[in-house]
């Protein structure tokens, strides 16, 4: 029997071989520097992929853990859940789970562009864009438009990489006997939307949904088909 096999049958630790351990044992040994600097390669992708690994534990860990969200603001078609109230009731999970959220926000002829950004501890980052121009409804002004869709895709990208679900989102659909798209659908739609620069409010009222997680089951296949055309 090895030492290491003895070590664990004896209940000892044994140390973790790591690119790290690898890298500090060649220079004490005075490895040449093409070595080492292949070493720290090596060790910067063994980083990146435990904390893409811690990553995903993490989300995880937040979607067990975080309640439905409460629909607290009025529309035009129904109830919302406002980003302020979101934030409420997600900072607490995302803080225990190690994750963090950000955005930044682009604008540009074609439109105004906001991307959600969750980040874990380790350092490993995801995010999701959507786009929309401003919102000129009712009197607003320049200012209040473009504010008025930044608010907006916020809560949508926030939403989408979250992967968050409000807490009439499955009631409304089943009191009225209709099924909703899943999670994976309501990802699908989000990415095709992002990429086809999709006018969102427009999109909605087309499809008389107040959100895109409210969107009709039958209807998927042919919103998939419409936003795959607009790639061509």
């Amino acid at each position: 029997m090895t030492e290491n096999a003895l070590n664990v049958v004896q209940g000892n630790p044994v140390a973790t071989i790591t690119p790290n351990t690898m890298l500090m044992k060649a220079v004490e040994q005075g490895a040449d520097l093409d070595k080492l600097e292949k070493l720290m390669e090596l060790q910067e992708r063994w980083e990146k992929s435990e904390a893409k690994k811690a990553y995903t534990i993490a989300m995880s860990e937040f979607r067990v853990n975080c309640p439905i969200i409460d629909k607290t603001r009025k529309a035009y078609t129904g109830k919302y859940a406002g980003l302020a109230e979101t934030l409420g009731q997600i900072n607490d999970s995302l803080g225990k789970a190690g994750l963090s959220h950000s955005w930044r926000t682009d604008q540009t002829d074609k439109g105004i562009t906001v991307t959600c950004c969750i980040t874990h501890v380790q350092g490993h980052q995801e995010c999701t864009s959507m786009t929309a121009p401003a919102d000129t409804s009712g009197s607003k002004n320049p200012i209040q438009a473009i504010a008025s869709t930044i608010t907006y895709l916020e809560r949508y990208t926030l939403f989408a990489i979250l992967g968050l679900a409000s807490k009439e989102q499955d009631d409304d659909g089943q009191s009225a006997g209709i099924e909703r798209i899943n999670e994976d659908q309501v990802t699908a739609i989000n990415d095709l939307l992002n990429k086809t620069r999709s006018d969102i409010p427009k999109f909605l009222k087309w499809l008389k949904a107040e959100s895109v997680d409210q969107i009709q089951a039958a209807a998927y296949d042919q919103v998939i088909k419409t936003l795959e055309r607009k790639l061509k």
